[in-house]
């Protein structure tokens, strides 16, 4: 069942077209990772699938509902978190969590999560007796990943949410995204950081000037760089070569009896993002950078 459907999405902010077209599809149970350089959309593709910008053109649903339309209904199924997150100064950790999980559902919400928000305040390591003002990036991130993962919600829109997260904090993140992957709930997952959604994507969607460019399984997005292969000779010098995953064999068969150890490393993701997009990345449109939340610094989507 296609949790997310967007078919011709377009996007016009002026004379600039930030989405162009752009065609998604997100099944239940997936973790989707949808990449692309800064501009190429993927921001206002979330806001509009959160009903915070209405579509120029196109179709888009949630659920097969229309996310402008029925928003407020759609909220109570999903979680949001973007990529700087912004937080009551004089509120504590704990508080600013609580209402954001008594916006879904008041009392009970905050009653039925208590278990689970005690857990994830434990795993993120996150003291929420501090007031928001003192907390740093990595701690306001926190906040909003613990109360959207606190209800377990059918559906989390995710815009870099481990901006600011140290590598230890990043792996309780990518444990969670297997969690809501083996519970057959499903994620859109917004990154730059290719090995976050290398871990733990199921499917890749690449987008870039506001189309998609490839959508896919890892396995099917591979095809687009060569896989790096490595063999120890009997005569003890080792040789190398990127070959086409195809080719692997023959380029093993090629060099021999006298093979004794071989080593086939597949692309990474990020290999694979180069052989897209090698140095021609478009500049951010100002549609787009307009549209999006900051990300992590230095590193722009």
């Amino acid at each position: 069942m296609a949790v997310i459907e967007a078919i011709g999405l377009r996007k016009m902010f002026g004379t600039t077209a930030a989405l162009d077209g752009l065609d998604l599809t997100v099944t239940q149970g997936e973790v989707h990772g949808f990449l692309g350089p800064n501009g190429a959309g993927k921001s206002t593709t979330l806001r509009i699938l959160l009903g915070l910008l209405r579509a120029t053109g196109g179709t888009s649903t949630l659920f097969g509902h229309d996310p402008w339309r029925d928003a407020v209904s759609l909220h109570r199924r999903l979680a949001y978190v973007p990529g700087d997150v912004t937080v009551w100064p004089n509120l504590t950790g704990g508080e600013i969590i609580d209402l954001l999980l008594a916006l879904r559902g008041g009392r009970t919400e905050i009653a039925r999560t208590q278990s689970r928000r005690a857990q994830l305040l434990t795993d993120f390591d996150l003291d929420p007796g501090k007031k928001g003002r003192s907390y740093s990036k990595g701690n306001r991130q926190k906040i909003a990943l613990i109360a959207a993962l606190a209800p377990d919600p059918e559906l989390l829109l995710l815009d870099e949410p481990t901006a600011g997260l140290d590598p230890l904090m990043e792996q309780v993140f990518q444990a969670e995204l297997v969690r809501t992957r083996d519970q057959g709930r499903t994620v859109l997952l917004s990154s730059h950081i290719l090995s976050e959604v290398e871990k733990a994507c199921t499917v890749v969607t690449i987008v870039r000037a506001g189309r998609v460019v490839e959508s896919g399984s890892l396995a099917d997005l591979r095809h687009l760089s060569a896989t790096h292969v490595s063999a120890r000779l009997a005569d003890g010098r080792v040789v190398d070569a990127h070959v086409p995953p195809a080719e692997v064999a023959a380029w093993v068969a090629a060099r021999g009896p006298g093979v004794q150890a071989v080593t086939a490393t597949p692309p990474t993701l990020e290999e694979l993002f180069l052989a897209r997009y090698g140095d021609t990345a478009e500049a951010p449109t100002a549609a787009d950078e307009a549209a999006a939340p900051t990300g992590r610094r230095g590193r722009r989507r």
